[in-house]
């Protein structure tokens, strides 16, 4: 994003990538919007209207009281919340998602989610990996890796955003451009940033100058390019001034555009944080559906606090409801808008609970098995993946790997997770998805 003020003629402060789109070649020293433009065409992307959105959900949602209840299970098991039936015969799920129970035909549930570890961290839901062993530069995440591959669908619209806020608990905001490089960071509207990406106070034609003047920085910084990478105003500062000059990212995020009632069908959350994780944010579902129409590749949304050692079934009771709200609001708008088979959503957390309720009603951490929701994508739906043991603790069949899950959203999106690959700092090749296939049940 970018401030342009009228009458002090300055430009971004307090200057970011993360949370500001800077112009061109003044910023010396910092990648500049063109040359992130340049980096991203140079990786020889390929253009696809396909997108994906995450639903990330910090520290790790009790599988057993969401969609593997264990009801025969002993007391101290199964817990106070009773499962109900959904609109897919033999399917069950938490009474406290009916709206989900409704529209299971569009969505897969996956009981038997493998391959997690005990950190309370973001890493393997946005990377599919595992930090240990991280090449030089570290595993880039999947909206990095997907602008990498395909490029911006739109060059007035960024192929990545994060509108997840920055968490208390630093390794909820794990995710990074890794070995990809600063060129592929997402793009981060928070907080008052939506409001500046506007110029204010500016017209086209000064800003027409300006870009004049960034030329002539590019003409002098070109003597020291023996890359020769800076040409003045080539594509690349034609495309960041497309950004600029271009409403449609802005529009995305105005919500105001919306129709009251979806609004309304969407719901009101709060932006009050939730623990040391996300706001209960109800807004974020209904803008990652306007960002994705808009053309953005990749949204990542981070969801309320799950991470609840004490008074699970208080906390489930305070936002499973909003969960169901959001998330059925999302898939069904996908559908409405013919959107199904060109958007794939994924929703799940970094790993499961204990089977057993600890003294004081919560569940503690456990990786052995969790869960995850799909939807959309083209993929198979209204069908439940894996199962676990009458207790919930262990995949009893179909343990599928968070690896699998990874290659399934690569190839809803086009890519073959098994033969694409992208490179490190020192050019070694790595698959999209290491020895793992999608999910065959649902492609």
């Amino acid at each position: 994003m970018i401030t342009i003020h009228g009458a002090q003629h300055r430009f971004c402060d307090g200057v970011t990538r993360r949370s500001f789109l800077e112009v061109g070649g003044l910023a010396l020293g910092r990648l500049s919007l063109p040359e992130l433009l340049r980096a991203e065409s140079a990786s020889g992307s390929v253009r696809s209207e396909k997108a994906i959105i995450m639903i990330y959900l910090p520290g790790g949602p009790p599988h057993q009281d969401l969609f593997d209840l264990k009801p025969d299970a002993p007391s101290e098991i199964r817990g106070e919340l009773k499962p109900i039936p959904t609109n897919v015969p033999g399917v069950q799920v938490c009474e406290l998602l009916p709206r989900l129970a409704r529209i299971m035909d569009k969505l897969v549930v996956i009981r038997s989610i493998v391959g997690g570890v005990d950190d309370h961290s973001a890493f393997l839901c946005v990377t599919g990996r595992r930090k240990q062993g991280q090449p030089q530069g570290g595993w880039p995440e999947l909206g990095s890796v997907l602008s990498h591959l395909r490029g911006p669908a739109h060059p007035a619209v960024p192929p990545f955003v994060n509108l997840a806020p920055k968490m208390q608990h630093a390794p909820y905001n794990a995710g990074h451009f890794g070995f990809l490089g600063m060129a592929y960071a997402p793009f981060r509207p928070e907080g008052e940033a939506r409001s500046t990406m506007a110029l204010d106070g500016i017209t086209l034609e000064r800003l027409g100058e300006r870009t004049r003047l960034l030329a002539a920085f590019d003409r002098f910084r070109r003597g020291a390019d023996a890359g020769g990478l800076m040409e003045g105003m080539d594509a690349f500062h034609r495309q960041a001034f497309g950004v600029l000059t271009s409403s449609r990212l802005v529009e995305a995020l105005d919500l105001g555009r919306e129709d009251p009632r979806t609004l309304e069908r969407y719901g009101r959350g709060t932006d009050r944080h939730q623990g040391d994780g996300a706001p209960r944010l109800m807004e974020q579902f209904l803008l990652a559906r306007r960002l994705v129409e808009a053309g953005v590749r990749c949204v990542t949304v981070s969801f309320s606090f799950w991470d609840w050692h004490g008074g699970c079934f208080r906390n489930a009771r305070e936002n499973l409801p909003a969960l169901d709200q959001g998330v059925s609001a999302l898939v069904e708008d996908l559908h409405e808008r013919g959107l199904e088979k060109e958007v794939v959503v994924v929703v799940w957390g970094e790993f499961g609970r204990t089977p057993r309720i600890n003294k004081d009603a919560g569940r503690d951490h456990w990786p052995k098995v969790s869960c995850a929701l799909l939807a959309g994508g083209g993929l198979r739906t209204g069908q439940v993946i894996g199962s676990t043991d009458r207790h919930a603790a262990e995949a009893k069949d179909r343990p599928v790997h968070f690896q699998e899950v990874f290659a399934t959203l690569y190839h809803a999106l086009g890519l073959d997770p098994l033969r694409t690959t992208v490179r490190d700092y020192s050019g070694r090749p790595h698959y999209l998805a290491e020895g793992h296939e999608p999910i065959r049940e649902v492609v």
